[in-house]
């Protein structure tokens, strides 16, 4: 199993709103290419929120083929949508890890 995991600090002024805006529109819009199984939408405990509040959204998928189709097809879309909306208001990371069974 993979997970790609995005971890985001976004900027306390935006937080409510971005919070609802990822949990009605962007993780659903992610689940809806359906090269994820399933996420986990998870805040980051014990790390400084002076400019911030940091969250891990984690999406699994069944394999790396499936991840590469997607940030092939589908990840410059729905990437360059949270850029627009809040720009200069998050900062992003992204891992992609494998389970170890």
């Amino acid at each position: 199993m993979i997970i790609y995991n995005v971890t985001v600090s976004i900027n306390h002024d935006v937080h409510d709103e971005w919070v609802k805006w990822m949990k009605d529109v962007h993780i659903p819009d992610v689940m809806a290419t359906g090269f994820f199984l399933e996420y986990r939408f998870a805040r980051v405990l014990l790390v400084d929120e002076a400019d911030g509040v940091s969250y891990s959204i984690q999406y699994l998928c069944k394999n790396m083929a499936d991840l590469q189709v997607y940030h092939g097809s589908h990840a410059p879309k729905l990437q360059a949508e949270v850029n627009k909306k809040y720009e200069g208001k998050f900062a992003a990371f992204r891992t992609v890890l494998e389970t170890v069974d």
